[in-house]
């Protein structure tokens, strides 16, 4: 895989996904549709998944893709493919919480090892260059030239004092539980993918998921994370969560800062 031309792929068409996501997010009004499992779906995913699919496709012609809007792809096999969730937080983008992402990812072996992670509406973009060093550009988001990059980090963990993020739409009384058994000295609620980008950039230091999600929910903000020296662990036995699983689908899971000493489920 040419790293230089994903990244510059997946960062140009996470920006037009954006755009046109929100064009519609600016509208006085736009259909909801509930997909197959009660999930909301907007017109905002389906142009947004519209013109990454097209464009991965043509960049990548001899790459599997998996995207969240097209039920075709969920029948792909293998440990390597691109996975793509056009607009991540469709339940923040219905109420205009603003918590909402276009994610675009490479999984190689399983694992997530490129990725972009784009809040349009926060003004907020992470992504992996090609070094696999994660980064945040900051400024006007130009499509064709990347702006100011900085590095960006886990945090160095106080076991005795950790910042937690969890999720704003699925909180319950099992993600509460479990977060009772750390020292936490704070918390913050946030949508999307950002949770991972949260602890990536060392806002946070745990990113506790009891909650059904699927594998294009992740894999973005996964990669992020992974290359800011960060992971992500299996909930049930604390091993590395893996990728290409059947149906796609994610078993709980932890997304942490590595000097966090994890607890038991």
């Amino acid at each position: 895989m040419d790293y230089n031309k994903l990244v510059t792929v997946m960062r140009k068409l996470s920006l037009e996904a954006g755009d046109k996501i929100m064009e519609i997010y600016g509208q006085d009004d736009f259909d909801v549709k509930a997909k197959s499992d009660d999930s909301p779906v907007t017109a905002a995913d389906e142009a947004a998944d519209a013109i990454i699919s097209a464009g991965l496709r043509a960049a990548f012609p001899d790459v599997a893709l998996v995207t969240e809007e097209q039920a075709a792809t969920h029948a792909a096999q293998g440990d390597t493919f691109l996975i793509v969730d056009p607009l991540d937080g469709t339940k923040e983008f219905i109420h205009r919480r603003g918590d909402f992402t276009v994610n675009i990812a490479l999984v190689e072996g399983g694992v997530p090892t490129r990725g972009v992670v784009y809040a349009p509406a926060k003004s907020r973009m992470f992504f992996t260059r090609a070094d696999g060093q994660s980064v945040e550009e900051t400024g006007d988001f130009n499509k064709d030239t990347v702006g100011q990059v900085a590095p960006i980090s886990v945090s160095d963990s106080d076991n005795s004092a950790l910042m937690v993020v969890a999720s704003k739409s699925h909180r319950d009384q099992a993600t509460d539980d479990y977060i009772a058994k750390y020292a936490v000295k704070d918390m913050k609620s946030a949508g999307s993918s950002l949770k991972f980008c949260l602890v990536a950039t060392g806002e946070a230091d745990l990113y506790p998921r009891v909650g059904r999600t699927m594998e294009w929910d992740t894999a973005a903000g996964h990669a992020v994370l992974l290359g800011a020296g960060g992971a992500v662990v299996r909930f049930d036995d604390l091993t590395p969560l893996t990728y290409g699983k059947e149906g796609f689908a994610n078993p709980f899971f932890i997304a942490h800062a590595p000097g966090v000493d994890l607890k038991p489920a």
